[in-house]
């Protein structure tokens, strides 16, 4: 007897969370050539398949001091054993993310470690903030 498929959610990747990936694949193809960016977008889409199984897996992360309602990251870094092959040494982003109330996972931005989180989360993420 064959086990039932797990039913996956829909994977929305917002625009800003596109432009994020095209202007870090860009960056590290400039500073480190276009075999990094292949690794980095191996990298990138490993880590959506991560989230998309599990997005509550280990390396997820709720965000309460953004003060939205159901924001969670996941570190790059996770997945990166995941990837078949080469795989990225150091990555140093993370997704940002929620589940919508249709249960697809929302992608809204792919951001630097480094970076603040307030000032980078996508607008449509402030209209429902917890109290």
């Amino acid at each position: 007897m064959a086990t039932p498929k797990k039913h996956l959610p829909i994977l929305r990747v917002s625009g800003p969370a596109q432009r994020d990936v095209a202007d870090i694949l860009a960056w590290n193809s400039r500073n480190f050539g276009a075999a990094a960016a292949l690794l980095y977008e191996a990298l990138f889409a490993q880590a959506l398949k991560d989230i998309r199984n599990d997005p509550f897996r280990l390396g997820t992360k709720e965000r309460p001091e953004l003060k939205v309602k159901g924001v969670r990251t996941y570190h790059l870094f996770f997945s990166r054993d995941h990837v078949l092959g080469e795989r990225v040494k150091e990555p140093r982003h993370f997704l940002l993310y929620r589940i919508g109330k249709d249960g697809a996972i929302e992608i809204g931005r792919i951001l630097h470690d480094s970076r603040d989180l307030k000032r980078h989360l996508p607008a449509e993420y402030g209209r429902e903030i917890e109290t």
